[in-house]
């Protein structure tokens, strides 16, 4: 397959040029089934996203977190940010309809898929203008994934097995990132388990060029304070 224009792609366009890469994430409950939303509806959390200067946003439609392809339709309806569907994809019809309900990449969890099938969803992503967003959590994971130079490859933190009740171990992140970058990825991304702003400081000072952060995010007051925290730092400086 012909490496395509990353311009064609909004959701790795746009995670490669901002200057604070933090996917934020909408969700309606966390793993141990708690409302993250705090009777908040979908729009007003993203619109508090697009306030802080965040590149792009992930939706989580998969049922242990409460989710749903309505969810992604109504995000749609009220950001231009590119969005990831995370959910389990398994089907190249289910790249379809995240392309109709308003995706720009979806999330492909290497763990569950033969390497023929994440071939071939990989495949569909790209003839569909969709990003791969392909989800790793060791480094023989790496070895079936498809043209990684046009694919963004994130670790995940947690513990799939256990539907990510951990705490999230970023040991992983930091132990396979060499790997991950040794791939040709324009983006790896660190997922899941980032507490804090001081802890997403460090794991982008490390050589990440994205981070995908849900449930800190949806807890605090102010995602546009967590994410000058960030920036503070990464700088040195104190934020107030």
């Amino acid at each position: 397959m012909t490496i395509h224009d990353r311009t064609d792609f909004p959701f790795l366009r746009a995670l490669l040029a901002s200057p604070t890469p933090v996917v934020m994430e909408v969700k309606q409950r966390n793993a141990h089934g708690h409302e993250l939303l705090g009777g908040r509806t979908p729009a007003a959390v993203v619109g508090a996203y697009e306030s802080a200067g965040a590149p792009c946003v992930s939706v989580v439609t998969g049922r242990w977190f409460g989710g749903s392809n309505t969810l992604l339709r109504d995000v749609a309806k009220h950001t231009e940010l590119p969005l990831l569907q995370k959910d389990f994809i398994t089907r190249t019809q289910q790249i379809a309809t995240a392309r109709d309900l308003g995706a720009s990449a979806v999330l492909l969890t290497a763990a569950l898929l033969p390497a023929s099938s994440l071939a071939k969803l990989v495949a569909q992503c790209l003839r569909t203008g969709l990003t791969p967003f392909v989800e790793i959590t060791s480094e023989a994971e790496l070895e079936a994934i498809p043209h990684a130079s046009e694919c963004v490859i994130a670790v995940n933190n947690k513990d799939i097995s256990t539907r990510e009740r951990d705490p999230g171990d970023l040991r992983r992140s930091v132990e396979l990132l060499p790997a991950v970058r040794a791939t040709g990825t324009p983006c790896p991304v660190s997922a899941s388990g980032i507490a804090d702003p001081a802890t997403a400081a460090r794991l982008l000072d490390a050589g990440f060029g994205g981070l995908l952060v849900g449930t800190s995010l949806l807890r605090t007051d102010s995602p546009a304070r967590w994410l000058d925290a960030v920036t503070g730092a990464r700088s040195g400086l104190a934020v107030r």
